[in-house]
């Protein structure tokens, strides 16, 4: 069981430098390497209180990152990741590469002529302009090679 728990609070940091709770990244942790489960089992497995668990597992739903289901016959929600869970993330943090680019172009706006202020600012725009443009087909082709696995194709 020690290697679980430490690939699991390994993933709550992760995660959690990743603008996620300890609680969630660690809840993330276990769902990649460990059978899903009920709010309560996973409190018990992370051995945290199950209002932390309800917390965490609502920031997980929002964003998209598990999903909740029910065996036929039962009455408990549980919990697993969702499909493409990391494409699916990637793919919500792209209006970022824009909020970036305009960020640095009201920059530009503010700074006038100095050209080391400038440098700096066209970079930062230059760059996430480009990640904008970049990154979709990038994700494409990632959609592409998951088809192809699911279909057999190397």
């Amino acid at each position: 069981m020690e290697p679980l728990n430490n690939f699991v609070e390994e993933a709550g940091l992760f995660f959690e430098r990743l603008g996620l709770s300890r609680t969630a990244g660690r809840v993330m942790g276990w769902l990649l390497v460990g059978p899903d489960a009920e709010a309560g089992e996973l409190a018990g497995h992370l051995a945290v209180a199950k209002s932390s668990m309800s917390v965490a597992l609502r920031q997980l739903d929002q964003a998209g990152l598990v999903e909740r289901y029910r065996l036929p016959g039962t009455r408990r929600d549980r919990y697993r990741l969702a499909e493409d869970v990391f494409a699916r993330s990637f793919r919500s943090r792209m209006t970022e590469f824009t909020a970036f680019t305009d960020l640095a172009t009201r920059g530009l706006d503010m700074v006038g002529d100095d050209p080391e202020r400038r440098r700096r600012l066209e970079l930062m725009r230059d760059m996430y302009a480009f990640m904008g443009e970049e990154f979709p087909r990038l994700l494409d082709r990632w959609d592409a090679l998951v088809r192809a696995r699911k279909d057999g194709t190397p």
